[in-house]
């Protein structure tokens, strides 16, 4: 018996004496860091967050007081359905024209980010297009073609293009919209970020 608790203890001293190493300490140390690391990156992938700071679920109340310090202003305020749909205009973001917020329960559940740049041509919207949809699929996965349509049966030409991003209980959605009548053009980019 004594010779096992002989046995155990020089074990012990020996791991202890390893541990004492510098390099077996980096090491160790090292796959600590890289297993916290990868586990914070697998809980930041399984669900989307909404922007500017904001979580699923604020109030209303929330939202409002962000919104007044961004001296944004609330530009109209709808009931649909079970759900309460605020206008935003006002929010600093190159190219944002106007932010939709929606609530159902009185809590946040959808945030929808609508851009449009008077100047550009249809070329820049389509490259603008390109460029955040890479960047979504860079960072989520390859998105799903949801919408690719082009109606010519009004006098209004219609162009809407748009992919969704599912990320555990979230949804991202980007799309393109255009309309055309003569000279009269109306183009938009909106992303659009819901949980389910």
């Amino acid at each position: 018996m004594q010779r096992t608790d002989t046995h155990i203890t020089g074990r012990l001293s020996l791991c202890i004496a390893r541990w004492n190493r510098p390099i077996i300490r980096q090491i160790v140390l090292a796959v600590l860091l890289a297993c916290f690391l990868s586990a914070q990156q697998a809980g930041a992938a399984d669900e989307l967050v909404p922007p500017f700071g904001f979580r699923w679920n604020d109030s209303m109340a929330r939202v409002e007081a962000v919104l007044h310090g961004a001296k944004a202003k609330i530009a109209s305020r709808e009931k649909k359905e079970n759900r309460e749909v605020w206008t935003v205009e006002g929010l600093i973001h190159p190219g944002l024209k106007r932010t939709v917020f929606t609530f159902k329960g009185r809590a946040l559940v959808a945030v929808e980010l609508q851009y449009e740049y008077p100047d550009w041509t249809i070329e820049r919207y389509n490259q603008r297009m390109g460029e955040i949809r890479k960047y979504f699929d860079e960072k989520y996965g390859i998105g799903k073609l949801v919408s690719r349509s082009r109606d010519h049966d009004t006098d209004v030409i219609q162009t809407l293009v748009g992919y969704q991003w599912m990320v555990g209980t979230t949804m991202l959605e980007l799309f393109y919209f255009s309309a055309q009548h003569d000279n009269l053009v109306y183009r938009t980019i909106s992303v659009d970020y819901k949980t389910l």
